[in-house]
């Protein structure tokens, strides 16, 4: 007997709550499923088109009790138009040559991970990964990912960036760089470098992860304009001003979640 496949249907699991790594007094719990099997690459395309992101191989998002602070945050790379400061950041380093790669992990890359989450986040458990844990973040991808290498004059890696590149944009994973390199605004030039790109390969947008209103980590995410912002009716104009949505407004989901338990949803829940 055959059974017909039920091709929209996945399980996804919530996480334990843990302290917010960025709002004090919060707790934080994600939303996860793994992206496996043959329709890997659709189902990451569309679970971002619905504000989750990419981990390894799981995709995620947001599913903090009684908040909703988090939000997927994309740029319309066409109509981007840097500002003053912006333009000298990209003038600042015009002497640097960028090189897409493949995403295999280096020791020369690992070497400047760790300098980078040392000096920015050694509180972090990031700071704790060794060489193998850096090769799953940059090789465990079950989509086409990229990792673009950013290397001076005299060839030294002085940043890097990990990128999934998808059918309507590029999707910064994570990136890092020689933090004692601060007057280059080394983060800031991922980010036009990314715009640029997806220019280039005539795409529309680039996917910067979460922004959340007030949070002094993610408020430079809100300096690149145009941007666009995921509520659960999809994706709307941000301006620098604005102020966050009604919680009402951007729920992705009325389904409750308990716990580590797994829960049969289909993309009409999500998207």
């Amino acid at each position: 007997m055959r059974h017909q496949p039920l091709i929209d249907t996945r399980f996804f699991f919530s996480t334990s709550p843990l302290p917010c790594p960025y709002l004090p007094d919060r707790m934080e719990r994600r939303v996860v499923t793994e992206l496996i099997g043959r329709d890997a690459v659709t189902l990451h395309e569309q679970l971002s088109l619905a504000g989750f992101r990419r981990s390894h191989g799981i995709a995620y998002a947001p599913a903090c009790a009684g908040c909703d602070a988090c939000k997927a945050v994309r740029v319309v790379a066409e109509k981007f138009k840097p500002s003053r400061s912006q333009r000298r950041v990209w003038n600042r380093n015009s002497d640097l040559g960028a090189e897409i790669c493949d995403p295999v992990a280096t020791q020369e890359q690992y070497a400047l991970f760790s300098i980078y989450q040392h000096g920015r986040h050694g509180d972090g458990d990031m700071a704790k990964m060794d060489i193998f844990d850096y090769q799953g973040l940059v090789e465990d991808s079950s989509v086409e990912t990229i990792l673009v290498e950013f290397r001076d004059a005299d060839d030294r890696l002085v940043a890097a960036c990990l990128t999934d590149c998808m059918s309507n944009g590029l999707s910064a994973v994570y990136s890092f760089f020689d933090p004692a390199l601060d007057a280059r605004s080394l983060g800031s030039y991922m980010i036009l470098w990314l715009v640029e790109e997806a220019r280039r390969r005539n795409l529309d947008y680039v996917y910067l992860g979460f922004w959340i209103p007030g949070c002094g980590k993610m408020a430079y995410k809100a300096r690149y304009q145009p941007m666009e912002v995921y509520a659960g009716d999809g994706w709307h104009a941000l301006e620098p001003s604005d102020t966050p949505l009604p919680e009402s407004d951007s729920k992705r989901t009325s389904v409750s979640i308990p716990p580590n338990e797994p829960v049969n949803l289909t993309f009409d829940d999500l998207l």
